[in-house]
């Protein structure tokens, strides 16, 4: 049976209990005032409405208040429709081909698009480098630059300063990837995003590029490829493996996506990261992998002003 045929990408009832029982897994939580205790059953009078019986509270909720979903006019279950594509799909899925298959206008499955991406966004802080079970033991965390599109007001990107620019450090022992858009290459600019997110006991593996020379010296090991000499590849040394993930991430936006703005571009990048470092070779399917999409929509709220031109 296939994954899109369960009730709840169909039923909007169905829907509303899969979200609830992924979200209040130990029963409703009032996202106003945070209260578990007593509340008020109105699925009746609305499908999905509760009403807090807090007396400093008593407001509505439904499970969608509080999320990127809240809101929303489009039918909960065809956002959870929008939610497994963009998932299962490795290179993702563009907002037209939504809007054809979930028989939504272009604008509504664009905003959604940008809804999902910001619950893909995994804004964690902490450190890569680190080995599990070993308290101060480095790992090794590959650290490489690359160019796309074109910055804003270029009218054809001619050179790379031309394009817009992303540095991604990838944790070849978690294989996890962490990606920033980054106003320019220089060392001063990249040095401090470096530092703070990589442990100073780990192993940095990057290219020949000066860039990396001081920051490099700063971590307990600092190993380089020479590719202007055609090396790519020294034993275990090489970034191969982050160059893996830009080539998914380029043939995602040029042929998926075709063209993205700079103001947009970090959320993009937060869906491509997301996919990798949940990807089945870390053991998550597309419908685990939706689930946890899923459990990243809490505390985020997007609106339609707030993201901009759809450039």
């Amino acid at each position: 049976m296939s994954v899109l045929s369960k009730p709840y990408f169909h039923c909007e009832e169905a829907a509303f209990a899969h979200l609830e029982t992924a979200l209040w897994p130990q029963g409703p939580v009032c996202p106003h005032c945070g209260s578990m205790g007593k509340h008020y059953d109105l699925r009746k009078t609305r499908l999905g409405l509760r009403k807090c019986a807090e007396k400093a509270c008593r407001k509505q909720f439904t499970v969608k208040v509080g999320t990127v979903f809240e809101s929303a006019h489009i039918p909960l279950s065809k956002m959870l429709q929008a939610t497994y594509l963009m998932c299962a799909s490795k290179k993702s899925i563009s907002s037209h081909q939504i809007h054809r298959l979930l028989g939504i206008t272009y604008k509504s499955a664009w905003f959604l698009t940008h809804r999902i991406r910001e619950a893909m966004r995994d804004g964690s802080l902490a450190p890569m480098g680190g080995i599990d079970g070993m308290p101060g033991a480095g790992g090794i965390v590959e650290a490489d630059e690359t160019f796309i599109g074109r910055e804003p007001g270029v009218p054809k990107a001619r050179a790379y300063h031309h394009k817009m620019k992303v540095l991604s450090l990838l944790d070849r022992d978690a294989g996890k990837v962490r990606s920033v858009v980054v106003d320019d290459i220089k060392p001063e600019t990249l040095r401090p995003i470096i530092e703070a997110n990589i442990l100073k006991e780990a192993s940095l593996f990057t290219d020949e590029s000066s860039i990396y020379t001081k920051v490099g010296a700063t971590f307990a090991d600092h190993q380089m490829t020479t590719h202007s000499a055609k090396e790519y590849v020294r034993g275990i040394v090489h970034t191969s493996t982050v160059e893996g993930y830009f080539s998914v991430f380029k043939r995602g936006m040029k042929g998926v996506y075709q063209h993205c703005g700079k103001q947009h571009l970090h959320r993009y990048l937060a869906e491509f990261d997301f996919r990798y470092n949940n990807r089945v070779k870390l053991g998550c399917g597309d419908v685990e992998r939706t689930e946890r999409a899923l459990g990243g929509i809490v505390g985020k709220r997007l609106t339609y002003r707030s993201v901009g031109d759809r450039a």
